[in-house]
């Protein structure tokens, strides 16, 4: 289990959210939702130790999650990558096996085949030798997904995967990470598009500069939670007008 306590953070002393707390359990994909500016892409990034927070303790398997950073899979949003980066696509997924190797070894024939037969799982080997600029949004998702991949991580965080990419490529990911959850590991997904939290999460989180709930899915994206989180008419476009009260 992931575990986040007491999480606070702020930016410039306004707090974005104070004294969060939630639980994300292994064997599940857990969706996180909210408005623009809610706090998700903080959240994960605190959790991680990429930004500052002011107080908070991360947990994994009641211990401190900095202990296990190799096992640590991140993909961020498209928009906050350097696409102009010198990398190919077999070297970028290639990168996901270095927290396994010792201090100043390479990576080697095993490393490679990982790499290629991670390639292949997500239909891309036709691509290794493409800079990752020059891949379109759907298949740059398909080579991080790949990078974890050959990570072997127990945790994969992805930040927004769903932007901009094609429906080919989103069945592909989400494809993937079922076999994930179905392999024991924890995984987290900001997501945006509303229409589609039922169908593809089993656990979902619900934020606005604070948890306004969370658990199973099927429990939590309601029309109560819709409109505390974001906007009555929303909630009314998602669902029945009538549930709103229940």
């Amino acid at each position: 289990m992931l575990e986040v306590k007491n999480l606070t953070v702020a930016y410039d002393d306004t707090p974005v959210f104070t004294d969060v707390a939630v639980k994300f359990d292994a064997g599940k994909i857990t969706g996180i939702i909210g408005p623009n500016g809610a706090g998700k892409s903080t959240m994960i990034k605190a959790m991680l130790g990429l930004i500052k927070s002011q107080e908070g303790t991360i947990l994994y398997n009641e211990r401190p999650l900095k202990e296990f950073q190799k096992k640590v899979a991140y993909v961020e949003q498209r928009k906050d990558l350097d696409l102009n980066f010198p990398i190919n696509v077999f070297d970028l997924v290639m990168t996901g096996t270095y927290g396994k190797l010792g201090l100043f070894k390479s990576p080697g024939t095993e490393e490679k085949k990982q790499s290629k037969d991670a390639l292949k799982k997500v239909d891309l080997e036709e691509f290794e030798n493409r800079q990752i600029g020059n891949l379109s949004g759907g298949q740059l998702q398909r080579v991080f997904v790949a990078r974890a991949m050959v990570q072997e991580a127990d945790i994969i965080i992805l930040d927004e995967p769903f932007v901009g990419i094609d429906l080919q490529s989103e069945t592909a990911i989400m494809k993937i990470m079922k076999q994930w959850r179905d392999a024991g590991k924890t995984i987290i997904v900001i997501h945006h598009d509303l229409n589609k939290v039922s169908q593809y999460f089993d656990d979902l989180v619900v934020l606005n500069h604070g948890i306004v709930d969370y658990g199973p899915t099927n429990e939590v994206y309601s029309a109560k939670n819709i409109e505390k989180a974001f906007s009555s008419d929303l909630s009314n476009v998602l669902f029945d007008s009538k549930e709103v009260t229940k």
